[in-house]
């Protein structure tokens, strides 16, 4: 049997070695698990976090092959010129995501094969690394699912834990809905869990050394797993079988920050820091990735900028520098004008792009996964939904300034000998945008208006830096309005609701994927997806 011939999850087990093969040894405080003779759940709890890093930090792969032509598209967070098929995932992006994913649930699968083989004794002591991973593990999986629909996880990863079985390791989908009450219901176990977990002295101070994402935190721990219900419930809050469960839910977090603390500021903010751009957890790749000259992965779109300029953003510098022949001015790439025009605007050097000191130069830019503004824009929108106006201004107001503060304080991380770096933005220009017509909360007189509100600020929060989460809002809420060109040339006309599953699970996982034939089509919308 040849490797082409196993399917995606049989690969994933078999690349256990071969992953942390490729890798360097990271930083002396992490070894590398391919120079281990056995490992043990501390290494392989790295191993773990380590396998799916290169789709949080920014790098090359994730947004030059699967962002470039897909998301950053899809959510206009970029300008391009028109072409046909280009509502079409690009098979690359979207199957090395794939394998990246189930690389790193394989890694879990070890975890848990190592940790079950243990003691009961080594068990309860080692029971924060855990649930520390599966809380990390679900945010990569709420990803997929609102990615893909339907996909294979309960029986997922598991060759090295079925013997090497490969026939009995080809995986069943399970259905979004199942995999998202599965996700709620153990995320609330383990911020339960998390409240009264004592961990010795001495595993204390491994888990501390091991976990680079909290640095051994607890308390940061319980607030990712909160904020990640948070985020997940808002997600579900219109799907007729999840709506009561979602207010019920987002009300208990709520109403009781000390039981179930989420993220409250950007001090907060979970997310790999990066502190040693010598060592492979860095963000070098960010500049390729996004700014690769000729490839439109960071050049600005029209409606983002246009409506930073007549709001006098003051995210505007921050995110963007204008082209170089633009005399100042910041230009974005309107999607529905002709190729000829908006390809003249990159030839002529007068698009805007991303600021390349603060993101795309910066190899200190951190590997974003949650943080205060968007935790602020999701209460405001529970808050709007269940008629807390002044709770839903609050917290509107909140994120913004949040917003910008967390953008200015990573202008400040940066190391890049490209861009310039922009003015620290004041209070006074803050709240003098806040105050401007499109964004004044008390000017938005319907429910309608001020959910417009949110989710613009969502669109502009999120921009490139997190796309997922960007698309998944915009797909929910049909906010902002985006106009995209007609492809007439292609069946796919428009942007996609999903993306399709890669052609080696099609080929290879045979059986189980004809159960969810009829619905791997890019029109198909999620479960959550109901506007």
């Amino acid at each position: 049997m040849t490797m082409k011939k196993i399917s995606s999850f049989i690969l994933a087990g078999l690349m256990l070695v071969a992953a942390s093969c490729k890798e360097s040894e990271f930083t002396e405080r992490y070894a590398d698990p391919s120079k281990i003779a056995e490992s043990t759940v501390e290494k392989q709890y790295t191993g773990f976090l380590f396998a799916s890093k290169d789709y949080i930090l920014p790098g090359y792969g994730q947004y030059f092959v699967t962002l470039r032509t897909t998301l950053s598209r899809y959510n206009q967070a970029v300008g391009w010129p028109n072409e046909s098929g280009q509502y079409v995932p690009a098979s690359a992006g979207v199957q090395d995501m794939w394998f990246n994913y189930y690389n790193s649930l394989a890694q879990y699968r070890e975890l848990e094969k190592i940790y079950n083989s243990r003691p009961a004794e080594e068990q309860a002591a080692k029971r924060i690394f855990m649930l520390t991973a599966k809380v990390y593990l679900y945010n990569y999986t709420q990803r997929m699912v609102d990615l893909h629909g339907a996909i294979p996880f309960t029986e997922a990863g598991m060759l090295s834990t079925n013997g090497g079985d490969y026939a009995g390791s080809n995986a069943k989908f399970d259905s979004p809905e199942s995999l998202y009450t599965m996700m709620l219901d153990d995320l609330k176990a383990i911020a339960t869990e998390l409240n009264t977990i004592t961990v010795g002295a001495g595993y204390l101070k491994g888990f501390q050394t091991q976990d680079f994402v909290n640095k051994g935190d607890i308390t940061m721990w319980k607030r990712f797993a909160n904020s990640l219900r948070l985020r997940m419930l808002n997600r579900v809050s219109a799907a007729a079988t999840f709506s009561g469960r979602s207010n019920t839910e987002i009300a208990e977090i709520l109403n009781n920050p000390a039981t179930y603390p989420v993220v409250e500021t950007n001090d907060q903010n979970i997310q790999i820091n990066v502190y040693d751009v010598n060592t492979d957890v860095n963000s070098k790749g960010f500049q390729d990735g996004l700014a690769s000259a000729g490839w439109y992965g960071n050049t600005a779109g029209k409606k983002m900028i246009d409506f930073m300029n007549s709001t006098s953003d003051p995210r505007l510098k921050l995110l963007f520098e204008p082209g170089e022949n633009a005399k100042g001015a910041y230009i974005g790439i309107d999607p529905i004008g002709t190729s000829a025009t908006q390809t003249a605007l990159f030839n002529t050097g007068t698009v805007s792009i991303y600021n390349r000191y603060v993101l795309s130069s910066n190899q200190f830019f951190p590997g974003v996964i949650i943080n205060a503004p968007e935790i602020n824009l999701i209460k405001a929108e529970y808050y709007l939904r269940t008629g807390v106006d002044g709770s839903a201004k609050t917290a509107y107001e909140t994120a913004i300034s949040q917003s910008v503060k967390f953008y200015t304080a990573i202008a400040n991380l940066s190391n890049a000998t490209l861009g310039t770096k922009p003015v620290s933005p004041t209070d006074a220009q803050i709240a003098a945008y806040i105050a401007t017509d499109a964004v004044n909360w008390t000017k938005a007189t319907t429910s309608a208006a001020k959910l417009s509100l949110i989710a613009t600020q969502k669109w502009l929060h999120y921009n490139v830096v997190q796309p997922y989460e960007n698309w998944a809002d915009i797909r929910r809420l049909d906010l902002p309005a985006l106009t995209f060109q007609t492809d007439n040339a292609n069946n796919q006309t428009t942007p996609p609701v999903r993306w399709n599953y890669p052609g080696n699970e099609i080929t290879y996982n045979t059986d189980n994927y004809a159960l969810v034939r009829e619905s791997d089509k890019l029109t198909t919308k999620l479960f959550w997806d109901v506007k």
